[in-house]
């Protein structure tokens, strides 16, 4: 006798069997048919190579051979139950490390607020914050070296699984005590101010804000390109230039007044973008919940 020839099936039958002693009440256990359940113990006697049950007065009685596996038995199927269960999760006790691949922009608008709600409910759950590499996103996630990627629907392949957690807006974000801080800005005055931007590819001077501003015939002057949203607001504290930034990159920090732009900049989407190997993986499920509802509450205001 090989596994290979042995069907799990007769394992419950052999169990049921050694439980009632009898083939009726063993068919009635699982829902048989009585020739079903004698057909089944036919196949055990083959497979083992031993009677396993012998008439007696009353009903049958195991051989020696069932008796002994009674208890191997139990538990192979105990094994075999468990195998089958959907597994559990406790994020209170969980212990791994969940990366997300992340824009600095995302850091901010995104990680921060998720790993504030994280800490509290998944204490030992370690998070691995790195960059997204362009090109390489699809096959991180297909062989595990991310668990997901904060990337807009135009960075999104269509293999992956993917989910909106916002829609961006920009405002417009000078420090406390510039001298146009809290005007209602024309687009002229705000043409005449000193502005600076946010170039991924580094060195470049233009962007959004002048895209539009160009569609409206009219242009600013940008003395300044940096590579990173994160040190934008620290330079904006120390000088009196201007930027156009997404609202939830600035919502909360000091020594800035933030207002509405006096053209419209189009916005983006910021995605949640998982691969299949993890979609039903109910750590990753959970993990993935949180930040949906974490992105989903944190709407930041005007002001």
């Amino acid at each position: 006798m090989s596994l290979r020839s042995l069907d799990l099936n007769l394992l419950r039958a052999l169990d049921a069997l050694l439980q009632e002693c009898s083939v009726t009440r063993a068919a009635a256990r699982l829902g048989l048919t009585q020739p079903a359940m004698s057909g089944m113990l036919t196949r055990l006697r083959d497979s083992f190579g031993d009677p396993l049950f012998v008439r007696a007065q009353r009903g049958m009685v195991p051989t020696q051979r069932a008796l002994d596996l009674r208890l191997p038995l139990q538990q192979v199927l105990a094994e075999i139950d468990a195998l089958l269960q959907p597994p559990q999760f406790d994020p209170s006790t969980a212990r791994f490390t969940f990366t997300i691949a992340s824009t600095d922009y995302a850091l901010r608008a995104i990680a921060l607020p998720f790993l504030a709600a994280l800490k509290p409910l998944a204490p030992h759950i370690r998070v691995a914050l790195v960059p997204v590499e362009n090109g390489q996103t699809p096959a991180q996630l297909e062989r595990g070296q991310i668990g997901l990627a904060l990337l807009t629907p135009e960075k999104t392949p269509p293999e992956l699984h993917a989910r909106a957690l916002f829609r961006e807006r920009y405002v417009c974000v000078l420090r406390c005590g510039h001298p146009a801080a809290g005007k209602a800005l024309t687009l002229e005055e705000f043409c005449a101010l000193d502005h600076a931007l946010v170039s991924y590819d580094g060195g470049g001077f233009h962007g959004v804000t002048d895209d539009a501003l160009q569609r409206l015939g009219q242009r600013r002057e940008v003395t300044l390109s940096v590579k990173s949203f994160l040190i934008l607001p620290d330079l904006l504290r120390a000088s009196d230039m201007v930027a156009i930034l997404p609202a939830r990159l600035v919502q909360g920090q000091p020594g800035l007044v933030i207002s509405e732009p006096p053209l419209d900049v189009p916005g983006f989407t910021k995605c949640a973008v998982w691969h299949g190997r993890t979609h039903h993986d109910p750590a990753h499920r959970w993990l993935r919940d949180l930040l949906f509802r974490t992105c989903a509450e944190r709407q930041p205001p005007l002001s």
